[in-house]
């Protein structure tokens, strides 16, 4: 199923963090808070200015990025769990 966001909205794919700390402990899948890294799948083409020209998005697909922790809605797609969320909920890209 192909998906393109409208708007300011992007669709993201959450990027699974590690299981064991830095000091080799594992952590426990019940302990785990869901992880607020991502990696973007789609991006729409940038919502509408006041004079009615398009504001581009500063991310794009392939971008890895840090969202906020309750952004956007989660869907599935394709039995994969994606969240469309707007570019105001995304902190910063990774690089």
């Amino acid at each position: 199923m192909k998906i393109r966001p409208l708007n300011d909205r992007v669709l993201v794919v959450r990027v699974e963090e590690e299981k064991k700390t830095a000091g080799g402990i594992i952590i426990p899948d019940t302990a785990k808070e869901k992880p607020q890294e991502g990696k973007v799948i789609a991006a729409g083409p940038g919502k509408m200015g006041d004079d009615g020209k398009r504001i581009p998005l500063d991310v794009k697909a392939g971008d890895r990025i840090f969202f906020s922790k309750y952004a956007g809605s989660e869907i599935k797609v394709d039995g994969v769990e994606h969240i469309f969320m707007r570019e105001d909920d995304i902190l910063s890209i990774v690089v």
